[in-house]
């Protein structure tokens, strides 16, 4: 069921209900995503729990949104997700992130922990690295040269640049078209607030259970997640073989089984034969 934004003051969402009483699951994609980000996990989670998709401000159609903003701040963005979710009045719920989107889910988590309950965080940003700094300030220089566009497309390549990362490669540009050169700058301008938040999150307790899916070949976040995990006591480390950055499209059976066995309680052996699921 998708949802009509009222008079723009919410973000674009869809949802799944399979029973009033069933748990939630909320999904938060990366930058330059969008709720087609998660076209893999739909007909797999949806027989288990009810579903909330959302594309993130500027993202997919989440356009115009109000309050407008010069500038941005991970508060602001939070806050669009929680004005959703307090909406479809959801007081508790697991949620499943991905790349950059795993910010926003620890945000929220300090903002309102008594709503989260397992958190998924696929593909994760848990350091500040070389690289990463590297990539955001290469695409504040290179923006003053190039087109947003081909900076997308040069960036998709060095997080990106195997043989069988193109599916997810394909994906992530196709979505990030969706994003104005201003949107972009917007974006790329809450760097300082996203530095400082990684350095805060690294070390800050985990209250929730957290599974941490990353795939081998996911050079520039790889190491950084691995070490996030050995951390904190309350987060489990699964790494997916033959896999880049972006496991849920990539690897999307594999990352199906593995999160909904950590959501039921299950063993992934055990979910064969289910929508999504197939061979």
């Amino acid at each position: 069921m998708q949802s009509k934004q009222q008079g723009r003051l919410l973000l674009h969402y869809e949802t799944h209900l399979l029973d009033p009483k069933a748990e939630w699951v909320v999904f938060i994609h990366g930058a330059g995503g969008s709720i087609v980000t998660w076209k893999y996990q739909v007909d797999a989670f949806k027989p288990f729990f009810n579903l909330l998709l959302l594309d993130l401000r500027d993202h997919g159609k989440s356009k115009n949104i109000e309050p407008a903003y010069e500038a941005y701040n991970f508060d602001i963005v939070t806050s669009d997700v929680l004005k959703v979710i307090d909406h479809l009045q959801i007081k508790r719920a697991h949620f499943l992130s991905v790349s950059l989107g795993s910010v926003v889910l620890q945000k929220l988590d300090e903002l309102r922990p008594e709503l989260v309950n397992k958190m998924i965080m696929a593909g994760g940003v848990f350091r500040a690295t070389f690289t990463i700094k590297l990539f955001v300030h290469s695409a504040k220089f290179l923006n003053h040269f190039l087109p947003y566009r081909a900076i997308y497309n040069l960036f998709s390549w060095v997080v990106l640049p195997r043989r069988n990362h193109r599916r997810s490669r394909r994906m992530f540009r196709m979505q990030s078209q969706k994003l104005s050169p201003k949107e972009y700058l917007k974006w790329v301008g809450l760097y300082k607030d996203f530095f400082r938040l990684l350095r805060q999150f690294f070390n800050r307790e985990l209250r929730n259970l957290s599974l941490v899916v990353m795939g081998d070949q996911d050079h520039v976040f790889f190491k950084a997640a691995k070490r996030f995990a050995q951390t904190h006591q309350r987060a489990q480390l699964v790494i997916v073989e033959k896999c880049g950055h972006v496991c849920n499209i990539e690897q999307y059976e594999t990352f199906n089984r593995t999160a909904l066995a950590f959501l039921l309680g299950s063993r992934p052996e055990e979910l064969h034969n289910l929508p999504g699921l197939e061979s």
